[in-house]
């Protein structure tokens, strides 16, 4: 009998101490989705306007993720910089508060360093910071 007394209370404080942990907010150990880093990658001009800056832009102007971040990367940097409807496009989404930055590494390798500076696009090593974001709480998609 005492035995069995101990089973019931040790079951009870187990059961307790799991419905407990329920209790406590599991929303706290989920990453914040609140930020997203875009990738644009291809030299494809129909997936640039057609599918990264737009998507990208959206989620700016329509407040899907308080942080917008397109990172320029590879192909895409010697397209914009050839692309004036691009350029417009990336100076308006710059406008409405989209963060901007463009590898510098991919940049001079397509001898465009310069022009995307002259757009006040902020050119710079981003193998690091890519690599942090994909660490940290943020979201990142790639074109």
């Amino acid at each position: 009998m005492r035995r069995m007394r101990f089973s019931l209370v040790g079951g009870a404080v187990v059961l307790l101490a799991l419905l407990g942990w329920w209790a406590i907010p599991q929303a706290a150990s989920e990453p914040d989705a609140s930020r997203v880093a875009v990738v644009w990658s291809s030299g494809d001009p129909d997936v640039a306007h057609r599918v990264c800056l737009m998507y990208t832009h959206a989620a700016k102007q329509s407040g899907w993720f308080d942080e917008v971040q397109l990172i320029i990367w590879g192909p895409s940097a010697r397209l914009l910089a050839g692309d004036k409807d691009l350029q417009e496009k990336i100076a308006t989404m710059m406008a409405d508060g989209v963060d901007v930055k463009a590898c510098i590494v991919c940049a001079d390798s397509y001898g465009v360093t310069d022009r995307l500076r002259e757009m006040d696009i902020e050119v710079k090593a981003m193998g690091e910071p890519l690599s942090d974001l994909l660490k940290s709480d943020w979201e990142v998609l790639t074109f």
